[in-house]
């Protein structure tokens, strides 16, 4: 089974907004992983700190994860196996988790992603607009909002 992967070279991977397996941030995190295995990732990173929030609550390992991935498997496939291997927690729960990252301001990070941000933003994002929630830095950079 080959490995279907976007070249984040020269186009994005999924919004951190969008869903898979009912959770935001892992369809982005597999992009970014399928363009590692293929060598595409350009200057994105598998299991960085925005992959870790959802690693954490899913508690699922990043090796696990890549190691899937590296079979081929499709959108479909790699939904099923979050599901199956992720904490299990009620959907309320799930969906709580989701808004809370839609809506996390960068004042409610860590002080280390605060300050990587603090330096990031400016010389990543046009100058006049408006960083409101953590997931508007990727979206404004990629062009998406």
């Amino acid at each position: 089974m080959s490995i279907q992967s976007l070249d984040l070279t020269t186009e994005f991977p999924r919004s951190p907004r969008e869903t898979l397996a009912g959770y935001v941030v892992a369809g982005r995190m597999l992009d970014k992983c399928r363009a590692v295995l293929a060598g595409t990732n350009g200057e994105y990173h598998f299991d960085c700190p925005l992959d870790n929030t959802f690693m954490s609550f899913a508690e699922i390992r990043a090796d696990d994860f890549k190691n899937f991935v590296a079979t081929g498997a499709d959108d479909e496939a790699v939904a099923d196996w979050i599901t199956e291997h992720a904490k299990q927690r009620p959907q309320r729960e799930i969906i709580q988790w989701n808004n809370s990252l839609r809506d996390r301001r960068i004042s409610e990070m860590p002080i280390e992603l605060q300050e990587f941000l603090e330096g990031y933003i400016p010389k990543n994002i046009p100058a006049g607009r408006v960083v409101r929630v953590w997931f508007d830095v990727y979206d404004i950079e990629e062009g998406r909002i």
